[in-house]
């Protein structure tokens, strides 16, 4: 069994390694190489202090995450930094435990001001216990963070925007262009876990997370802000950018929970109702079409457009014919037998309501509905109706 120590559990690294270990743990995520044998020690600043003691006697393997980045008093960054990263290598050495000690720092331990200065000692301290002791030690100089469960407005402006735009509150960017380098919480997550499964196999000294996003601070309001106007819009973002994909998910986890829904226009009459779910730049539109017993909807085709039907729940018929044709073709459809149906170009179809109960169906279309261009024109499957 592989028994890890976390110091600054509670914190925003700290939670999402805890969580992710413990799915690793549990079965529940099987990405990774390290065995599910785990015994996880949390530590944090409101722990028994006599628990880090016992701890520290017992780890495999350290990830130092603790520290103080917006202290009240200046002089706490070095307390907190140095003093407790010195307190914690001394209790390791005391036991003469050699387990590897993984440490968070900052790209601010380059620069010349307290917080910096703080982290850069606690860095010597370290890489010092490591040569001293024989033991593998290794550095992240983390840059912007992001992701979910970071606090906001404290010291992280992706969640303070997300945090405020999601509660419909004012945001200030002060100059659209500053541009910061950001990594994703589940890709620290990720190296951090893969350094644990290598067991010191790693040379001592700095490690990355590889995946590191440049952005502009007026980029990120604006994405931040898009997302909000997609309820409005149904226009979601292009998740295909792996920035906008992780920056739209830590988004999400912001939004207040008592509004996690919210409506959406419905287009009905006594024949059902046509109700959009959301639209993409590139990958079409979702929507759900109900159909009441006995009505039939279509008798259209298009030159371009294309759709894909799956009834969810009732029981129907989709029939089509090539306008330049007079064979019809049927297809009896069922939520019983989800079954997707094409609905080609260059065909006029329409879909009934074969059962009693409404005819529920899942719509998609390869473009969104543009009234300007409508690509949709009238003829009946059956001209001799």
């Amino acid at each position: 069994m592989k028994k890890i120590l976390i110091t600054g559990a509670n914190g925003f690294v700290g939670k999402n390694l805890t969580a992710t270990l413990n799915a690793v743990k549990e079965g529940k995520d099987k990405s990774f190489s390290l065995s599910p044998d785990l015994e996880l020690f949390l530590y944090d600043v409101d722990s028994d202090k006599s628990l880090l003691d016992t701890y520290c006697r017992e780890c495999d393997f350290v990830v130092h995450l603790a520290g103080i980045n917006r202290p009240q008093d200046p002089a706490e960054f070095m307390k907190g930094n140095f003093g407790f990263t010195d307190e914690l290598l001394d209790l390791l050495a005391k036991h003469n435990n050699k387990a590897p000690v993984a440490m968070s720092s900052s790209i601010q331990a380059e620069l010349d001001n307290d917080y910096g200065k703080s982290k850069k000692a606690g860095e010597e301290r370290l890489f010092q216990y490591g040569e001293e002791q024989g033991v593998k030690v290794y550095v992240y100089r983390f840059p912007n963070l992001f992701g979910k469960w970071c606090r906001p407005n404290y010291n992280s402006v992706v969640a303070t925007f997300c945090n405020n735009v999601a509660r419909g509150l004012d945001i200030r960017v002060n100059d659209r262009n500053t541009e910061l380098t950001l990594v994703y919480i589940d890709d620290i997550v990720r190296a951090i876990i893969e350094l644990i499964a290598a067991d010191g196999e790693e040379e001592s000294g700095y490690v990355f997370v590889h995946k590191e996003y440049r952005v502009t601070l007026g980029k990120i309001a604006d994405l931040i802000m898009s997302f909000k106007a997609s309820r409005e819009t149904g226009l979601v973002p292009d998740l295909s950018d792996p920035f906008v994909k992780k920056l739209h998910a830590t988004y999400t986890s912001y939004i207040p929970e008592g509004e996690f829904a919210y409506p959406l226009a419905v287009h009905a009459d006594e024949r059902g109702s046509f109700t959009e779910i959301l639209r993409t730049k590139g990958a079409g539109q979702f929507s759900v079409n109900v159909t009441k017993p006995g009505v039939r909807k279509g008798e259209h085709w298009h030159h371009t457009k294309n759709e894909k039907f799956l009834v969810v729940s009732g029981k129907g018929v989709v029939r089509f014919r090539n306008i330049f044709s007079d064979k019809i073709t049927e297809y009896y459809v069922s939520g019983d037998k989800p079954e997707v149906v094409d609905i080609p170009t260059g065909y006029t179809h329409n879909i009934e309501n074969l059962g009693d109960v409404d005819l529920v169906t899942f719509m998609w279309s390869n473009e969104c509905f543009d009234p300007a261009r409508p690509d949709t024109y009238a003829l009946k499957v059956n001209e001799n109706e």
